[in-house]
C-alpha cells in the first residue's frame, strides 16, 4: 500500500462499478460489470473485480464497498436491501474471507453522502444530508465529516418513511387523487421510495396520463415533473424538521432533471416548521461517481 491506493466498489443498481484511487484521490482505473441477481455470483464477481485490480496495481489495496441496505453487526448479516438476494446473508464476512480481511462496507447512500461531504457539494458543511434518487431512494447523514450510522444502522433511510401530505396538500391534491396506493418491497404502503424513485416517477406519470414513458423521457414533461418536485420538497422538509442540515445534496439519475435542486429549495419552505432558507439544496458534484468514490473514503487516506 505504499502508494496509498484504495479500491472503491458500488454495488447498487444494474452495474457493479469498481475504481482504484491513488493517494492523492486520482482515479487510476475504472471498470463496470453487470450486477448478478444471485448472492454467490455477487460475491465471486466482486472478488474477481478486486483480483484484476490487484494484478494491475501490483498491490493489495484496502477495499470499500457501497451496498444497498445495511450491515447488522449483531447478526453479521445484511438487511433492508432492495437487491433482496443479499438480505440475511453474511456479505461482509464472505467478502473478507475471499479478499484477505481488507474489506469495509457501508450503505451506498452513506458512501454518496460521505463523498459529497469530503470532496463535493457539501464540503465544509457541519451537517450534510445526501439523497439518492434513482432506482430506489436512499439517504445518508454526515456530521462533521463522519457518517451517522445509528443504533439500528438505518440513519438516513428516509425512502421508507410515508410520503407526507399524500392527497392532502391543496397544491397537488387534484393530481394525487388519481394515484393508487403503492405497496413497497419493505412491506409497507406509500413509502417515499414508491413515488420519488425513477420507477415511482414513471408510475405516477402513467397513472396520470396513460403514457408509459421512461423517467428520462418524463424529465421533459412539465406537469409530472412539477408534481414530483413538490412531493420531493414536502419529503425533504420533514428531514429539515428533524436534523436541520446545512446542505442537502441530490444524487442519482433523477437529480439530473433540469432545475430540480433550485425548485426544491424554493418549495421546501412551504412545508417546514420554521424554514428561513438556510438549508441549501445542491446537485452532486460527482454525479454517478459519488457512491463509488465514497466507498474509497471508508478507508482513511494514508498519511
Amino acid at each position: 500500500m505504499s502508494r496509498g491506493l484504495r479500491i472503491g466498489i458500488d454495488l447498487g443498481g444494474t452495474k457493479i462499478e469498481a475504481i482504484l484511487l491513488d493517494g492523492s484521490g486520482g482515479v487510476v482505473s475504472r471498470e463496470r460489470v453487470a450486477t448478478p441477481r444471485d448472492y454467490e455470483d455477487t460475491v465471486s464477481t466482486i472478488a474477481d473485480l478486486v483480483g484484476r485490480i490487484d494484478a494491475e496495481s501490483g498491490e493489495w489495496p484496502p477495499v470499500g464497498i457501497g451496498t444497498p441496505g445495511a450491515w447488522v453487526e449483531s447478526t453479521r448479516t445484511m438487511k433492508n436491501c432492495n437487491s433482496t438476494w443479499l438480505n440475511g446473508r453474511p456479505l461482509l464476512d464472505d467478502l473478507n474471507a475471499a479478499l484477505n480481511q481488507r474489506v469495509r462496507i457501508a450503505n451506498d447512500a452513506n458512501c454518496f453522502a460521505l463523498s459529497e461531504t469530503w470532496v463535493g457539494a457539501g464540503r465544509g458543511a457541519h451537517v450534510v444530508f445526501g439523497v439518492i434518487l434513482g432506482t430506489g431512494v436512499g439517504g445518508g447523514i454526515v456530521v462533521d465529516g463522519q457518517l451517522l450510522g445509528g443504533a439500528n444502522a438505518v440513519a438516513g433511510e428516509w425512502g421508507h418513511t410515508p410520503l407526507p401530505y399524500l392527497r392532502s396538500d391543496p397544491a397537488t391534491m387534484r393530481h394525487e387523487a388519481g394515484l393508487a396506493d403503492r405497496p413497497c418491497y419493505c412491506g409497507r404502503t406509500n413509502c417515499v421510495e414508491t413515488f420519488l424513485s425513477g420507477p415511482g416517477l414513471a408510475k405516477t406519470h402513467h397513472e396520470l396520463t396513460g403514457d408509459g414513458a421512461s423517467p428520462d423521457e418524463i424529465a421533459s414533461d412539465s406537469a409530472s415533473v412539477d408534481l414530483y418536485t413538490t412531493m420531493l420538497a414536502r419529503s425533504l422538509a420533514q428531514i429539515v424538521n428533524v436534523i436541520d442540515p446545512d446542505v442537502v445534496v441530490l444524487g442519482g439519475g433523477l437529480s439530473n432533471i433540469e432545475g430540480l435542486a433550485a425548485s426544491v429549495g424554493q418549495r421546501m419552505g412551504r412545508y417546514g416548521f420554521s424554514h428561513e432558507g438556510a438549508t441549501q439544496v445542491k446537485t452532486a458534484e460527482h454525479g454517478d461517481a459519488s457512491g463509488v468514490l465514497g466507498a474509497c473514503w471508508l478507508w482513511p487516506v494514508p498519511g
